[in-house]
């Protein structure tokens, strides 16, 4: 795909959230003990299936929030105003499905999360945000 396409896709917005899981120097790997980071992105493909677009990508450079998961408004949930969001420390499988829950139904812009969320919810900052792949 060129970067035009990606460009013009982008313009008309992605028709599922797209689900963005760390995967990088300190995420899903043993710095962080006690979580099984591969049953994390299995359970969200899995959860997830045809409902949201997840991909795991390299370090997004917010380590000391590790394991963190970016969840992007669907095309529809952007025009209703949803921004994407970033979780940090999403260590249990609670977590987990917490976040699929809410994509499920309809994610940023068209569902309020549980209000459990707000405890994973940080800001990165703009420089770090600027380097999410676009959806």
């Amino acid at each position: 795909m060129t970067s035009q396409s990606r460009r013009a896709t982008s313009a008309a917005g992605a028709i599922r959230p797209t689900v963005t899981v760390c995967r990088g120097c300190c995420c899903g790997t043993p710095k962080i003990p006690g979580v099984d980071h591969a049953a994390q992105l299995r359970d969200l493909r899995t959860a997830l299936n045809g409902k949201a677009t997840v991909r795991a990508t390299d370090c997004l450079d917010v380590c000391e929030q590790a394991n963190v998961i970016v969840v992007q408004p669907s095309g529809e949930g952007h025009r209703a105003g949803g921004r994407p969001v970033w979780l940090g420390l999403v260590n249990d499988p609670d977590a987990v499905g917490d976040i699929t829950a809410w994509i499920s139904d309809g994610g940023p812009g068209l569902a309020d999360p549980p209000s459990v969320l707000d405890l994973y919810t940080f800001s990165p900052s703009r420089r770090v945000r600027a380097e999410l792949p676009e959806a």
